[in-house]
């Protein structure tokens, strides 16, 4: 227990709990990692008040896209089974695929890391994976914030939150508008539950009795499966729009919180709806864990998961098969999974 000094005592900062030097050494630490991430468009380095970015030349009619996020109660997991390195690849992920929906190129981000006394190894660790998510995603990390605040936190707990800016020729905005019925679906494949899911799944994975070592039928161990950062899509994305089929896309979505029932008819116009066929992919085996161990009924897989599939396209019949072959070459695992359809008096979602 904290003794509190005499009242004649001379009090300090670190005897109220924070510790500037710790913060120092972190700042210190992180710098090369930072560096890594940096864009030409970067001005100046880590350490003023304000991040500058040179967007001078770049666009035509610049539209900028913001976006943040945080990677929900995965933290705790992070926190329970001591694997900080990747959850920082988790809280880019979360933004940078966001903004690349409206066909948007991240440019910049920036982190908010709070816990209530700081651990510069644990600090490290989570800055950098943001450092390594950004550098993946071609997005500078141009600044953030690290905060610590005695008694706001139990001891080894910490918080994130990120925030990512990026940018889009006005004329090339992907807004749903071209959607239409008939359009067909590809999803692309998620590398695991992505940041989504897991107060439902540590639940599930307390009540499986902790089964840390368990190795699913892929001959992935449970808690690497659980534990796997979020897929960045940017880079492969971004090539493909830049290519000769970019005007095929009629619109994007990145499938987060409310899973497929809830994501990509957020890019569908009023009026249309679409019909998902459960059976034209694969459900991966720590998605069938969560369903058995939990028993967890197929309508709240769908509403609460991606259940394979984190990021999908949505493109004319015509043009599907180019765009198949693009997402071939550029490694992406992606299947048909439905299509667009006009809207009845039912439900505009359709998984069958």
């Amino acid at each position: 227990m904290t003794q509190t000094p005499p009242a004649s005592a001379g009090m300090t900062y670190r005897d109220a709990g924070v510790d500037i030097d710790a913060g120092n050494e972190v700042v210190e630490r992180i710098k090369p990692l930072v560096k890594r991430s940096f864009r030409p468009e970067v001005m100046g380095g880590l350490g003023g008040f304000g991040a500058l970015f040179d967007l001078s030349g770049k666009y035509k009619e610049p539209v900028l896209v913001s976006g943040t996020d945080g990677v929900g109660t995965k933290l705790k997991l992070a926190q329970q089974l001591n694997r900080h390195d990747t959850i920082g690849i988790d809280l880019v992920a979360m933004c940078v695929n966001d903004v690349l929906v409206q066909g948007a190129e991240p440019l910049f981000f920036l982190d908010y890391f709070a816990t209530g006394k700081l651990d510069v190894d644990t600090t490290v660790a989570v800055v950098g994976g943001i450092a390594k998510g950004c550098e993946l995603s071609g997005c500078a990390l141009i600044g953030g914030e690290t905060a610590e605040m005695p008694d706001m936190y139990p001891p080894g707990e910490y918080d994130l939150a990120g925030f990512c800016v990026a940018g889009v020729e006005k004329s090339k905005i992907l807004d749903g508008a071209k959607v239409r019925s008939g359009d067909v679906l590809i999803g692309i494949a998620s590398s695991g539950p992505h940041s989504n899911g897991y107060s439902l799944i540590r639940r599930i994975y307390d009540r499986a009795g902790r089964p840390a070592d368990l190795e699913l039928n892929d001959g992935v161990t449970l808690v690497d499966a659980l534990m796997a950062p979020t897929r960045l899509y940017v880079k492969p994305i971004l090539e493909l729009l830049a290519g000769a089929h970019s005007g095929d896309v009629h619109a994007m979505a990145h499938i987060t919180g409310g899973g497929l029932t809830e994501n990509i008819i957020r890019v569908v116009p009023d009026g249309l709806g679409l019909s998902i066929d459960a059976s034209s992919w694969p459900l991966p085996p720590v998605f069938e864990w969560l369903q058995r161990e939990g028993n967890v009924s197929r309508e709240e897989m769908w509403r609460t998961f991606n259940c394979g599939i984190g990021f999908v396209l949505i493109a004319p019949p015509a043009a599907v098969s180019a765009l198949e072959g693009e997402l071939d070459r550029l490694a992406l695992p992606h299947w048909r999974i439905g299509e667009i359809s006009t809207h009845d008096s039912g439900e505009r979602v359709r998984i069958g």
